[in-house]
């Protein structure tokens, strides 16, 4: 790759984490609020906000199947990239006109319809932007610019609230969204390849075996359990927390999730990228085990957020690599939609199944529900990485 190739594909790298920065200001000035808005102002319970939560994320993932496939089939991705943000930016503002959880739920689906619909075809984009030895990097430092715009959101929120009411929020979020809309449109450039012609089936076989087929499915087993970062504001709540400053403890689980995301990518590089997964899963197991073993003292959930926020961080950049490492150029958009879609179904399972758990017993047995999952997965990341080494050693 020449010195100016080179050049031009980080600025690409570089721009998409802009359009990531602000459109994350302006959700996350959204979503360290919303859950105790659904639960305090709506008047609604831990399973439907899991309900919420899980029901809008699946759909989210689920759609990335179907723009990550188109995408490779026309060989193009920047316009499913502009039509996704775009209907997340629309939807966001609603949030301020909802009288009952169901306009909430409603909102939520579409908004995350949107961030599926740009996902896999963004993810392929950077990946196609940059040469392989550096795609961890890349995702490291697109993850940090996003989770940068996940830091300012909550800050915004929590300053805003001094003077604001809640659902006023909701319409500030929306200018930094529109600004997110123009970078992309006028300075994020398309990258072609060549469109994969043969069927959505075929692609799908293609995808669908070795390295691949394993991480899915140990990831499938993880996300059953990984409940979502709504539930440890809420236990920030039930701690003693008063709730202008829940989003403080949001702020804490983007502040961690951005320190870790450049670290995470260049070690994947160099000491790949299933050791960095298989220490975020043992992230997720200590914050669920101090959820689990609670004492009542409010800084518990602080100390639960930065936690929570190193594995999200580390997990996001890393299961994304593997994704672009183990499938070939013309089919990461359908590699991700793939990935997506089996997360997304596990992600509704994890987060209504944890909802309801809380509702009909307590937190204790929720909690002890995802170390169960993630114990699991640990086991099973653990042999897939010795095999890895077995067959790399005798070759």
């Amino acid at each position: 790759m020449s010195g100016e190739s080179k050049k031009y594909s980080w600025k690409n790298v570089r721009n998409l984490g802009f359009v990531s920065f602000f459109t994350d200001t302006s959700s996350e000035m959204i979503f360290g609020i919303l859950p105790l808005f659904i639960i305090d102002d709506l008047g609604a319970g831990k399973a439907v906000l899991g309900l919420v939560e899980g029901m809008g994320e699946a759909a989210g993932y689920g759609t990335r199947t179907v723009s990550g496939t188109i995408s490779d089939k026309v060989g193009k991705r920047k316009s499913l990239i502009l039509l996704g943000y775009g209907l997340s930016t629309i939807a966001k503002p609603f949030f301020a006109l909802s009288a009952s959880w169901i306009h909430v739920f409603g909102i939520r689906v579409t908004d995350r319809i949107g961030k599926g619909v740009r996902t896999s075809p963004r993810d392929a984009l950077l990946a196609d932007s940059i040469e392989p030895v550096n795609i961890g990097k890349a995702f490291g430092l697109h993850r940090t610019m996003d989770q940068a715009g996940a830091i300012i959101g909550p800050l915004i929120a929590f300053g805003l609230l001094y003077y604001f009411e809640v659902r006023d929020i909701f319409w500030f979020s929306l200018i930094p969204g529109v600004i997110a809309l123009f970078i992309l449109a006028r300075y994020v450039k398309e990258r072609k390849i060549i469109p994969k012609n043969q069927s959505i089936l075929s692609n799908f076989r293609v995808v669908l075996h070795g390295k691949f087929l394993l991480f899915l499915l140990i990831m499938t087993v993880f996300s059953i359990g990984a409940f979502n970062f709504s539930f440890i504001l809420v236990e920030s709540s039930e701690l003693g927390l008063e709730k202008n400053f829940v989003p403080l403890v949001y702020v804490v689980i983007n502040i961690a999730h951005t320190l870790i995301g450049i670290p995470s990518g260049i070690l994947s590089d160099k000491i790949g990228t299933e050791k960095i997964l298989l220490a975020s899963f043992g992230l997720f197991f200590i914050t669920s085990m101090i959820g689990y073993f609670e004492t009542g003292f409010i800084l518990v959930g602080f100390a639960m957020a930065a936690i929570f926020g190193l594995y999200q961080g580390m997990t996001i950049t890393t299961q994304r690599t593997m994704v672009s490492r183990y499938v070939s150029e013309n089919l990461r958009g359908t590699a991700f939609g793939i990935y997506y879609l089996f997360v997304g179904i596990s992600f509704l399972v994890a987060n209504l199944v944890f909802g309801l758990l809380w509702d009909a017993f307590d937190s204790q047995v929720a909690f002890g529900y995802s170390m169960i999952t993630t114990i699991t997965a640990i086991i099973l990341l653990s042999v897939f990485v010795t095999k890895n080494k077995q067959i790399v050693s005798q070759k």
